[in-house]
């Protein structure tokens, strides 16, 4: 029995909408999915890509997943609302004032220096990366990044001496989370994941680089959620559209803002070892799935 999702999409300038056709019943149901994929270090686009073919849906597309990061923003937003406003006063305070050494204007340079490596390699990228039928979101190469993750994430278990504390955040600490966040351009490696493991890495206590990974990827997030709403925009989205997508995005923030806070108390009494074990079977799952063509 094949579990294969439907070749047919829908392609509008380019930009794959095949969500639309989903109607709202199913796309809600992916907002959850979406959502809770999207902040737990395990893969959203990988989760967007299989959980469909598996359930004999079409593939929602590039532009789906991009625009629902916007609920994950949502969610992250209000999670750490005490934390962000510290740092937007202080940084807007320090900048007025000069004083480049306190702590808020630190960790706002920080955010804008993880930025950039994102932005340029994701601009230059964009074209491959949301074109219909992309390369890069074959079964293959998602369940291939799903695996190779989870093998750093969990060296990185193994390794880090999980020790530093959030406000020991360096500039280059920074500039190396940025690096490390470039992956998750690759569906199945994941924003989160790729961050997380960075942090972990350069030594960080758990919860500390979950907080620092969310932190750092919230400009990244928002313009990926932006960009692909401008260009569904330009593309002329029907309001039927614009109706579905907003069903998918209340639903994705509700469950995003689950799934941050189970990471966080997961964080604080275990390891990742669940998140690498899930990681890794979800990837040969995946790669089993497309090898036996019941994934295309």
């Amino acid at each position: 029995m094949h579990l294969t999702s439907p070749a047919v999409g829908h392609c509008m300038g380019g930009v794959d909408t095949t969500f639309v056709t989903l109607g709202y019943g199913k796309v809600a149901f992916l907002g959850v999915v979406q959502g809770i994929s999207e902040l737990l270090p395990i893969s959203s686009s990988a989760h967007m890509r299989a959980v469909p073919a598996f359930l004999g849906w079409p593939d929602p597309g590039s532009a789906f997943s991009a625009a629902m990061q916007l609920a994950a923003l949502a969610a992250v937003l209000s999670y750490f609302s005490r934390d962000l406003l510290a740092v937007g006063f202080g940084f807007t305070r320090s900048l007025v004032a000069r004083t480049w050494s306190t702590p808020e204007f630190r960790l706002g340079l920080a955010v804008i220096l993880a930025t950039i490596p994102i932005l340029i390699v994701g601009g230059a990228l964009s074209q491959t990366l949301n074109r219909c039928g992309s390369p890069l979101r074959t079964p293959l190469v998602i369940g291939i990044a799903c695996i190779g993750l989870a093998l750093l994430m969990g060296l990185g278990e193994v390794v880090a001496k999980h020790s530093r504390r959030g406000d020991e955040l360096s500039y280059w600490d920074a500039i190396l989370i940025g690096i490390a966040q470039v992956g998750a351009l690759i569906p199945g490696v994941s924003r989160s994941g790729s961050t997380l493991t960075g942090a972990l890495f350069l030594g960080f206590r758990r919860e500390d680089a979950a907080r620092v990974s969310f932190l750092l990827g919230i400009p990244a997030i928002a313009a990926a959620g932006a960009h692909e709403l401008w260009e569904l925009h330009k593309v002329g989205l029907p309001s039927h559209g614009w109706a579905v997508l907003g069903v998918g995005l209340i639903v994705s923030s509700i469950s995003a803002f689950v799934a941050i806070w189970g990471l966080m108390r997961l964080l604080e009494r275990f390891s990742t070892w669940p998140l690498v074990i899930y990681r890794a079977a979800f990837g040969l799952i995946v790669i089993a799935g497309a090898l036996k063509g019941w994934i295309h």
